[in-house]
Protein backbone atom coordinates (compact mmCIF):
# COMPACT_ATOMS: atom_id res chain seq x y z
CA UNK A 1 0.00 0.00 0.00
CA UNK A 2 1.55 3.27 -1.12
CA UNK A 3 0.64 6.59 0.43
CA UNK A 4 -0.54 9.41 -1.82
CA UNK A 5 1.61 12.46 -1.08
CA UNK A 6 1.17 15.91 -2.57
CA UNK A 7 1.31 19.57 -1.91
CA UNK A 8 -1.03 22.29 -3.06
CA UNK A 9 -0.02 25.92 -3.53
CA UNK A 10 -2.10 29.01 -4.04
CA UNK A 11 -1.65 32.75 -3.64
CA UNK A 12 -4.28 34.91 -1.99
CA UNK A 13 -5.43 37.87 -4.04
CA UNK A 14 -4.51 41.29 -2.62
CA UNK A 15 -6.64 41.96 0.44
CA UNK A 16 -7.88 38.36 0.72
CA UNK A 17 -5.09 36.82 2.82
CA UNK A 18 -7.00 36.80 6.12
CA UNK A 19 -10.10 35.30 4.50
CA UNK A 20 -8.06 32.62 2.75
CA UNK A 21 -6.26 31.81 5.99
CA UNK A 22 -9.53 31.40 7.88
CA UNK A 23 -10.95 29.26 5.09
CA UNK A 24 -7.96 26.92 4.88
CA UNK A 25 -7.74 26.58 8.68
CA UNK A 26 -11.36 25.42 8.83
CA UNK A 27 -10.94 23.10 5.88
CA UNK A 28 -7.79 21.59 7.41
CA UNK A 29 -9.71 20.63 10.54
CA UNK A 30 -12.37 18.92 8.42
CA UNK A 31 -9.87 17.02 6.25
CA UNK A 32 -7.93 15.81 9.29
CA UNK A 33 -11.12 14.02 10.38
CA UNK A 34 -11.24 11.95 7.18
CA UNK A 35 -10.38 8.32 8.00
CA UNK A 36 -7.80 8.06 5.20
CA UNK A 37 -5.99 11.33 5.89
CA UNK A 38 -2.54 10.96 7.46
CA UNK A 39 -1.28 14.57 7.22
CA UNK A 40 -2.85 17.89 6.23
CA UNK A 41 -0.45 20.67 7.23
CA UNK A 42 -0.83 24.27 6.12
CA UNK A 43 2.05 26.72 5.70
CA UNK A 44 2.78 30.09 4.21
CA UNK A 45 6.02 30.78 2.41
CA UNK A 46 8.49 32.65 4.61
CA UNK A 47 9.28 35.09 1.81
CA UNK A 48 5.67 35.54 0.65
CA UNK A 49 2.98 35.27 3.32
CA UNK A 50 0.20 35.47 0.73
CA UNK A 51 1.50 32.19 -0.78
CA UNK A 52 -0.02 29.16 0.95
CA UNK A 53 1.38 25.64 0.79
CA UNK A 54 -0.60 22.62 1.96
CA UNK A 55 1.27 19.34 2.51
CA UNK A 56 -1.05 16.33 2.29
CA UNK A 57 -0.66 12.59 2.83
CA UNK A 58 -3.41 10.01 2.34
CA UNK A 59 -3.32 6.35 3.37
CA UNK A 60 -3.78 5.09 -0.21
CA UNK A 61 -5.45 5.85 -3.53
CA UNK A 62 -8.88 4.89 -2.19
CA UNK A 63 -8.53 7.39 0.67
CA UNK A 64 -7.38 10.11 -1.73
CA UNK A 65 -10.27 9.40 -4.09
CA UNK A 66 -12.70 9.68 -1.16
CA UNK A 67 -11.12 13.01 -0.21
CA UNK A 68 -11.40 14.37 -3.77
CA UNK A 69 -14.99 13.14 -4.08
CA UNK A 70 -16.19 14.63 -0.78
CA UNK A 71 -18.76 17.42 -1.00
CA UNK A 72 -16.79 19.56 1.46
CA UNK A 73 -13.87 19.74 -0.99
CA UNK A 74 -16.06 21.02 -3.80
CA UNK A 75 -17.61 23.60 -1.48
CA UNK A 76 -14.16 24.69 -0.27
CA UNK A 77 -12.82 25.09 -3.81
CA UNK A 78 -15.92 27.00 -4.88
CA UNK A 79 -15.32 29.59 -2.13
CA UNK A 80 -11.50 29.57 -2.50
CA UNK A 81 -11.44 30.11 -6.28
CA UNK A 82 -12.35 33.81 -6.37
CA UNK A 83 -9.97 34.54 -3.47
CA UNK A 84 -6.78 33.22 -5.10
CA UNK A 85 -4.68 34.19 -8.08
CA UNK A 86 -5.52 31.94 -11.04
CA UNK A 87 -8.75 30.73 -9.44
CA UNK A 88 -7.40 27.43 -8.12
CA UNK A 89 -4.56 25.71 -6.35
CA UNK A 90 -1.65 24.04 -8.12
CA UNK A 91 -1.22 20.39 -7.13
CA UNK A 92 2.16 18.65 -7.15
CA UNK A 93 2.21 14.91 -6.49
CA UNK A 94 5.35 13.52 -4.88
CA UNK A 95 7.12 10.17 -5.10
CA UNK A 96 9.37 9.16 -2.24
CA UNK A 97 13.02 8.41 -2.64
CA UNK A 98 12.99 7.58 1.03
CA UNK A 99 9.95 7.70 3.25
CA UNK A 100 9.24 7.15 6.91
CA UNK A 101 5.49 6.62 6.48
Amino acid sequence: MEHIVLYAEFTARPGARAEVEGLIRGYAEAVRQEPGNVVFDVYTRAEAEDRFVVFEVYRDQTAFDAHIGADKGAAFNHVLGPLVVGGESELSFLRPLEARL
